[in-house]
This record gives structure tokens, sequence and C-alpha cells, in this order.
């Protein structure tokens, strides 16, 4: 049983992999963003965006019906691209919304995670669903 539940959480680990995109400034924001003209907005299926130093970036997260919500997103490196206060901070729920500074150039990942809701006295599959987006700042 237990091979059984760590080869169906890997085949859904695989298979949450989405489309790779590349955003670049300026560019709109989703309707399920906050819509305050962000130089970048990525989503759950960016992999990739670039954006110059002085640019802002937000991420806007949809949580699936099973899903718990995001954790907050995160920089690796908050000397490269630093979090601000995102006016936008009250979303819909299932959506997490985080915004981002460009300080310096380099290159960062922005990641956040997810796993599925689990009900009260019910088995409950163990998974994680990671968003891995690496954006690269230049001068």
């Amino acid at each position: 049983m237990r091979r059984v539940l760590v080869a169906f959480a890997a085949a859904l680990l695989i298979s949450g992999c989405g489309n790779a995109g590349t955003a670049s400034g300026p560019s709109p924001s989703p309707s399920t963003g906050s819509n305050l003209n962000f130089d970048v907005t990525v989503t759950e299926t960016t992999k990739a965006a670039s954006m110059r130093v002085g640019q802002t970036l937000e991420v806007v997260l949809h949580a699936g019906s099973q899903e718990t919500n995001w954790t907050q997103p995160r920089s690796s490196d908050e000397t490269i691209l630093a979090p601000i206060v995102n006016p936008a901070a009250t979303a819909v729920r299932g959506v997490t919304l985080a915004a981002f500074q460009a300080r310096a150039p380099g290159h960062v990942d922005v990641t956040a995670f997810t796993g599925p809701v689990c009900p009260t006295d019910m088995a409950c599959p163990m998974y994680a669903i990671a968003f891995s987006a690496q954006i690269t700042v230049t001068p």
C-alpha cells in the first residue's frame, strides 16, 4: 500500500509540472490579480520571468479545490528580489498574492508550496506541490 501511495504522489508531482512561460515587463495582471500595474506578473504555470532593477513583480497563485492555500511565496535572495507590501493583499479564497521589487541584477527562485485538503477522520494522500519560478533581474 505504501508503494502505491508513493507512486501516486510521484505521478501527481510529475503531472503537476505546467507549461513553461516567460513573462517580461510590462505585462497586464490577470483578472484575479490586483490590477495595480505591476511590471511583471507570474502565476502557478510560470516557470521563468525577466525583469529590470526597480521593477515590481506580482505573484498570483491559485489553489485547486482540493488543495490548501499556497504558502507565502519567498525569494531565494532578498538582496536581489525583496518582498514588498502588496496593496492588494486581500485576495479571494484560494488565491495567494505576493509582491516583490527587483533591487539588484542576478538570478533568484521564487517558491511556494501547497498540499491536499485532508478531512478529519479520513485517509489523506501525502503529497506536496511546489511552485518555483526562476526570475532573472537585469540592470
